[in-house]
């Protein structure tokens, strides 16, 4: 990477990208990898599958950089968040959701042995049943609260509209709050 490439916006690399500038692309990929494979993973659940999806887009990138439309002014990350759920969402059709790997978010600060092991249980269990939701609900979830992104660029990354996006929120959260309370009623009668 070069001064030159490190101050340049997005979508004055993906310029560079169109006319073969390999340093362009390098900036990019750099500048991009860890969101996107949060997204993809957040999306497979699987560390591999996340891995070559970002690869595979990124690359998808590289061969075709016409595909970005600098005329419709979009931001770069809107028009490659797409790319990347698109891929996931082709990938999930494939196969069969995965759980999350042991160990990958670290612990909870502090607690007692056995709040630690209850925070982590709920999210083991939280993290299933978002495994569980469609594609587009988990892709809303995904956007909106582990990347930050807004409404507007989430209905955006999507292609649809803030309020379709705001239903798939509220489905989503609908399934969880029933799911959660369901296992939540079940250990109450267990334990």
């Amino acid at each position: 990477m070069t001064r030159e490439t490190a101050a340049r916006t997005d979508e004055e690399l993906m310029t560079g990208v169109r006319e073969g500038n390999k340093d362009c692309f390098s900036e990019l990929v750099a500048r991009h990898t860890p969101r996107f494979y949060r997204l993809a993973y957040r999306m497979t659940s699987n560390r591999e599958e996340a891995e070559d999806i970002v690869q595979e887009s990124f690359l998808a990138v590289w061969t075709k950089p016409a595909s970005w439309d600098e005329g419709k002014k979009s931001k770069f990350t809107t028009w490659f968040y797409r790319i990347v759920a698109n891929a996931c969402i082709d990938k999930k059709r494939k196969h069969a959701p995965l759980p999350l790997e042991d160990g990958f978010d670290p612990p909870a600060p502090g607690g007692t042995a056995e709040e630690i092991i209850e925070i982590k249980r709920t999210k083991e269990h939280i993290d299933a049943h978002v495994s569980t939701l469609p594609s587009s609900q988990r892709l809303a979830l995904a956007l909106c609260f582990y990347e930050g992104v807004t409404n507007r660029e989430a209905a955006d990354i999507m292609g649809i509209s803030v309020k379709a996006l705001e239903s798939l929120l509220m489905r989503a959260k609908g399934s969880l709050r029933t799911k959660l309370g369901i296992f939540r009623h079940k250990e109450a009668r267990h334990g």
